[in-house]
């Protein structure tokens, strides 16, 4: 599974998952600051990662989008507020476990949550 990291989560987590194995890209390393939601999840898409935000209700609208107009899509994983995003390796370490559990990715169009 490869996960796209949104601009509201350090580019430290996409550090910590390489360093496990995990393919995982940050907003911040590709010079997406300031892209659009839309922006960032076509990008996701494009590349075949699975979008990572804690933006939940922009990103589950987005998703109705994509479905809608049958735009590639690979899904989204909601991180919550409860999950603080100073835990670098916490967070990578749910990513992580997440990725191992779904080594072929998420179906499109999928949301899912990580447990905190």
């Amino acid at each position: 599974m490869k996960l796209y990291l949104d601009e509201d989560i350090s580019p430290r987590v996409a550090e910590f998952l390489r360093k496990k194995g995990t393919d995982a890209v940050s907003a911040h390393e590709i010079q997406m600051i300031g892209a659009s939601d839309e922006q960032q999840l076509a990008r996701a898409a494009s590349e075949g990662r699975a979008m990572v935000t804690r933006n939940r209700n922009d990103f589950v609208a987005l998703t109705v989008r994509f479905f809608q107009d049958i735009r590639p899509h690979c899904g989204v994983l909601i991180v919550p507020h409860s999950l603080p995003g100073h835990d670098f390796s916490r967070l990578a370490n749910r990513l992580h476990d997440y990725a191992i559990e779904h080594p072929d990715g998420m179906q499109p169009y999928t949301i899912a949550f990580i447990s905190k």
